[in-house]
């Protein structure tokens, strides 16, 4: 009887342990489901090719990201809300901020122009007012980081083209007692009116499916060609709204409803491209001095294509499908049998009359040693700075073996020629704090950006701030 109750509890004891490694076990595969998302499908890649001393690399087309070459349609979430969605899979954003984190020079740059346009820092000029005004200002500015607000929408417009502020009222409707910033990535448009105008502007996370009103913010939208009749308006029909988003958007040649930002350029030509595959030709060279032979751009539609017709959602299977693709092809370029034959690859015409291919194999030339990289990645770089407006000396040396410099006298004029190219962006945005200033009835206070002014040895300081004249002041500027 009693070995009958021992052998009981150490039966009972293991079916605990079974059932703890049981958990463990199913935790950890779960785990590694979840932490598996398609970002990580590794599509960019360094392939050895079988009996050569030589290497095959393969890169995603990043034209493909700008998917707004097709017709776009709203997008139903229910029988009263819509959106547009923003490119063709609403990931565009996305994809620019994974692309623009990919390449250091690019990353560099964003920041930089963000800062460039943040300036010396908005702030409310109240000089001239009155003390009880001064005080109301000082208290809208406790409440509110204009800080943070202020560099988060100048990246957004460096980044975008366009940023989203929202404006919130005081109960009784008489006071703007909030304004907030919403990241214009997850910000998406409600469909145009009959009048052309979008009524409310969609807040979410859009990196994951969002199929319920529940998941969205809807906030209503002012008229972006008159957003202060437009608040006055809706205001005398006596709205019980108290929350208002107001879109500061750069003027494009185009009219859609994401602007295409200037820098696609990079991205639709060939330099991101080439300057991606100039640093995997390099870690390639310096991992086993084998160099890069081969060239396959693969369109990011071409594996979306694979996965949908064969049926394949798990994403351990999609890796295991890439590697299989990626290994037919390198047979392709290699196997003896496959000598003469032709690649057939899909292709299709994009409305300005360019081919967009679905797989390009570019063979490169390797016949000198070490290739042409040394000197071309500092052609890349420079394509970069220029397509981004920034000179290379002012974000740091120029890269690459050969580094040359400007004078102090230069760069201050370099950066004094980007501070003065915001000009137009700060107008933009000024929008905004006008009609706050305007709305609680803050006489003498208009909203400012000093410049930051490099000065010479001889003056005995490092920096000092320009006040630019403006039409609150009559003409008149004084540097602090």
């Amino acid at each position: 009887m009693k070995n009958s109750k021992v052998s009981s509890k150490i039966a009972i004891k293991n079916r605990r342990l079974f059932a703890t490694v049981i958990r463990s076990i199913t935790s950890l595969k779960n785990q590694q489901v979840m932490d598996f998302s398609f970002s990580e499908l590794n599509l960019n890649s360094v392939e050895t090719l079988p009996g050569f001393e030589a290497r095959a690399a393969f890169t995603v087309n990043s034209a493909t990201i700008f998917r707004e070459e097709v017709d776009i349609v709203p997008t139903i979430v229910d029988e009263n809300l819509s959106y547009i969605p923003w490119g063709g899979d609403n990931q565009m954003p996305f994809k620019i901020i994974e692309h623009i984190e990919k390449d250091e020079t690019l990353a560099t740059c964003q920041i930089f122009n963000a800062e460039v346009c943040y300036g010396s820092g908005l702030r409310y000029d109240t000089c001239v007012a009155s003390a009880k005004v001064k005080n109301e200002v000082e208290d809208f500015l406790l409440d509110n980081d204009l800080a943070a607000y202020f560099l988060g929408v100048s990246q957004d417009f460096k980044h975008f083209g366009f940023a989203v502020s929202v404006l919130i009222l005081n109960e009784d409707g008489t006071k703007i007692v909030r304004l907030l910033r919403k990241e214009a990535c997850y910000c998406r448009f409600a469909p145009a009116n009959a009048e052309g105008k979008i009524p409310s502007v969609l807040y979410a996370n859009w990196r994951k499916c969002v199929s319920s009103r529940a998941d969205i913010e809807v906030i209503d939208l002012l008229d972006p060609s008159a957003p202060w009749r437009d608040l006055q308006g809706k205001l005398a029909k006596k709205t019980r709204c108290r929350k208002f988003a107001i879109v500061s958007r750069i003027p494009t040649v185009d009219s859609t409803y994401y602007p295409i930002p200037y820098y696609a350029a990079l991205f639709k030509g060939k330099w991101y491209n080439i300057k991606q595959l100039i640093g995997i030709a390099k870690e390639a060279k310096l991992k086993n001095s084998a160099p890069i032979k081969y060239h396959i751009e693969i369109s990011q539609k071409y594996w979306e294509s694979i996965f949908r017709s064969e049926g394949i959602t798990d994403r351990r299977k999609q890796q295991e499908r890439i590697v299989q693709e990626k290994q037919s092809i390198l047979d392709f370029l290699t196997g003896a049998e496959n000598s003469g034959k032709a690649w057939f690859s899909t292709f299709y015409i994009t409305p300005d009359g360019k081919e967009q291919h679905d797989v390009v194999i570019n063979k490169i030339d390797d016949s000198k040693e070490g290739g042409d990289w040394s000197t071309d990645i500092q052609e890349a770089v420079n394509m970069f700075c220029f397509t981004m407006r920034v000179h290379s000396n002012l974000v740091g040396s120029v890269p690459g073996k050969a580094q040359s410099n400007n004078s102090g006298s230069d760069k201050r004029e370099l950066y004094t020629i980007a501070q003065a190219l915001q000009k137009p962006y700060h107008d933009l945005l000024f929008t905004v704090h006008r009609i706050i200033i305007r709305f609680n009835g803050w006489q003498g206070v208009h909203p400012e950006i000093p410049f930051i002014q490099l000065t010479t040895l001889d003056e005995h300081t490092d920096a000092k701030q320009v006040k630019l004249p403006n039409a609150n002041d009559n003409g008149k500027a004084d540097n602090n």
